[in-house]
């Protein structure tokens, strides 16, 4: 529900700003959301003890480069006891922008680090099956194989090799 709400929003906002505006507000809010992360901060935020005027003035107290369309932004918000939205607004807005440049982040996820090369090749592979642009970044875990993960496009990919081998046993049984 939040989600579409907050859509919205994005919606409303990318009407009224310009190309450029558009990466400004994006880092603006991806920093105002990110103090939504400390649990005092979000514990006020979403206080009903707390006035929303209250609320307002500290999350733009924070806030130096902000135009008058942001700063009417956030008070709307505020107006509306949706401040609390902005994660998901910042996170909508990047996925809007991601889509327009066609250029994407995504995961790897290994138990062994893979060389520049190797993560290259994955990226051109992505890039051939989707069309867009895709940067991988490298994550370590006990994953016995490898999994590649592009949320904002829905792609999941996974190489295990627990997996294989229980395909393989599989189809032996099977041809049997």
């Amino acid at each position: 529900m939040e989600e579409l709400i907050a859509k919205r929003y994005v919606k409303a906002l990318l009407e009224v700003i310009s190309a450029e505006q558009k990466i400004t507000y994006s880092q603006i809010l991806n920093s105002i959301a990110s103090i939504f992360n400390n649990k005092s901060i979000s514990t006020k935020i979403n206080s009903p003890l707390i006035s929303s005027d209250k609320k307002v003035s500290f999350i733009l107290d924070g806030v130096r480069d902000a135009d008058s369309s942001l700063i009417n932004f956030i008070k709307i918000l505020g107006e509306n006891d949706r401040l609390n939205l902005i994660p998901t607004i910042a996170k909508s807005l990047n996925q809007e922008l991601q889509k327009e440049s066609n250029n994407y982040s995504g995961i790897v996820t290994s138990r062994n680090e893979l060389n520049s090369s190797e993560i290259e090749e994955l990226e051109n592979s992505l890039k051939s099956y989707t069309g867009s642009t895709i940067k991988l970044t490298q994550r370590e875990s006990n994953l016995d194989g490898i999994k590649v993960t592009v949320d904002d496009l829905g792609i999941e990919v996974n190489f295990s090799k627990q997996r294989v081998k229980e395909q393989l046993i599989d189809f032996i049984t099977k041809s049997l």
